[in-house]
């Protein structure tokens, strides 16, 4: 049997205002978040990341699904065969409107889980395909655009896809590294008393 590893809200916020240090370095001008596992940990993140007398950095959601060719309309990311599927993606006119576009700007990608990297590695190289197109239109190819990614955890197994080693050696933050094992957060939880005392026995709180 799997072994389940329980984390508390608590130790979630821990995780995120610990980070943020190390992240406050890339200077993020916008996050982007792939939506479900992301959502609550790009919040937390931003008020640590939040600069007296600026701002709110704002956060853009995506949404990515993993399906499998099964006809059971489920998808597991640890399987073979996967395809990575758009279920939410940025309007790049509201964009250029409100942010003057992602082109030059440093991308914070965030998300609760680097499993296989096969969402991960979509989300940077869609959102970098996007980025060079509205340069391509709007003639702004001079700009540096940078990518970064931050994670709650990795999981210590071979991954399916690889991020550019730029990504990896300076722009890669990973809050903890954890066994391959069934990884279960508060927002998902359907009993949170039971789920925050499972996370107590196991020191995630």
């Amino acid at each position: 049997m799997v072994e389940k590893l329980y984390f508390s809200y608590n130790h979630i916020h821990k995780l995120c205002k610990e980070s943020a240090a190390k992240i406050k370095e890339f200077k993020p001008d916008i996050i982007i978040s792939i939506g479900g596992g992301g959502n609550i940990p790009s919040r937390i993140l931003r008020t640590f990341l939040k600069q007296q007398g600026s701002k709110n950095i704002p956060i853009q959601v995506i949404g990515l699904s993993l399906y499998e060719s099964l006809g059971t309309g489920s998808y597991d990311e640890s399987q073979i065969g996967k395809e990575v599927i758009r279920t939410q993606w940025l309007d790049f006119g509201a964009l250029d409107q409100h942010f003057d576009s992602l082109i030059g700007k440093n991308i914070l990608i965030v998300d609760e889980v680097d499993d296989t990297r096969t969402t991960l590695h979509y989300a940077v190289s869609e959102l970098e395909k996007d980025v060079k197109e509205q340069a391509e239109r709007l003639n702004r190819l001079n700009e540096d655009t940078k990518f970064a990614i931050f994670v709650l955890h990795n999981k210590d197994k071979p991954k399916k896809a690889e991020l550019e080693p730029k990504i990896i050696q300076d722009r890669y933050y990973a809050a903890r590294t954890v066994p391959d094992q069934w990884l279960c957060y508060p927002w998902d939880a359907e009993d949170i008393e039971f789920h925050t005392e499972q996370a107590i026995k196991q020191g995630y709180n």
